[in-house]
């Protein structure tokens, strides 16, 4: 009988300790299981905190280079029709700053456009531009262009070729002093070639049309203002995108 007594005690004592450390293995568990959620939830509202400032920034960039298309748009063109280099119908020289409405527009969502992918590119080929690369040298080639722009409604040359020749000097002389990438210089021809084909088309259509032109429907030298409005605008969107960068890890 002692025997059997003890033996039963021991059952009893190793029932309770098997069921303590079962009870012990699922409360390590269940916390496992809550760690590992919470976890998931804090990466899963980082990342998604960390979408919607990119996003945000992205829109911000959008708008900023949408509006400098716009002024860009309205001052050039105001001085291209001054100098009698572009010339619309009569009902369209009544609207605000003497221009057709639709050309800021088009103007400012190139801008946004070409803004935002010269970035994207650089990041894509694993290229970051870093020539200089402060605000003092955008506002640079700024005044760059826009007197590349004046140069090609004032100057006067014994002929469009030569005109056209010193353009395309000017414009590769703002690439080469304000940016000097490959990138840089393969978006600026294509913006060209791109902005010249859809120009042709406009003037082709009667939308307006260029005086004395010599290339098709416009000027020769159309292509070289639209090279280095490429490499102007991709200068801006670079800039803003480095800024929004530097917030980014700021933050």
């Amino acid at each position: 009988m002692p025997r059997l007594e003890e033996h039963c005690w021991s059952r009893s004592c190793a029932s309770r300790v098997e069921s303590n450390n079962f009870s012990g293995g699922n409360w390590v568990a269940s916390r496992a299981e809550e760690m590992m959620s919470i976890v998931t939830t804090v990466l899963s509202n980082a990342y998604g905190s960390l979408h919607s400032v990119r996003a945000a920034n992205l829109i911000r960039r959008g708008l900023v280079l949408f509006t400098v298309g716009v002024v860009l748009a309205l001052v050039l063109n105001l001085l291209q029709l001054q100098r009698n280099v572009t010339l619309f119908p009569e009902e369209v020289m009544a609207t605000l700053f003497s221009s057709a409405w639709w050309i800021p527009l088009c103007c400012g969502t190139a801008a946004a456009v070409v803004g935002l992918l010269y970035p994207c590119i650089d990041s894509h080929l694993g290229e970051p531009h870093k020539f200089k690369r402060e605000w003092a040298s955008v506002m640079r080639c700024i005044a760059v262009f826009v007197g590349i722009n004046h140069a090609s409604a004032k100057l006067h040359f014994a002929n469009n070729a030569q005109l056209s020749l010193t353009l395309a000097a000017l414009s590769l002389g703002l690439w080469w002093t304000f940016d000097r990438s490959r990138s840089g210089f393969g978006l600026g021809i294509g913006t060209a070639f791109l902005a010249t084909v859809i120009t042709q088309l406009l003037v082709y259509n009667g939308v307006y049309q260029y005086t004395y032109p010599d290339f098709l429907y416009v000027r020769s030298w159309l292509p070289c203002i639209f090279f280095s409005g490429g490499v102007t605008v991709g200068n801006i969107g670079r800039q803003l995108a480095m800024g929004g960068v530097e917030k980014l890890h700021n933050d």
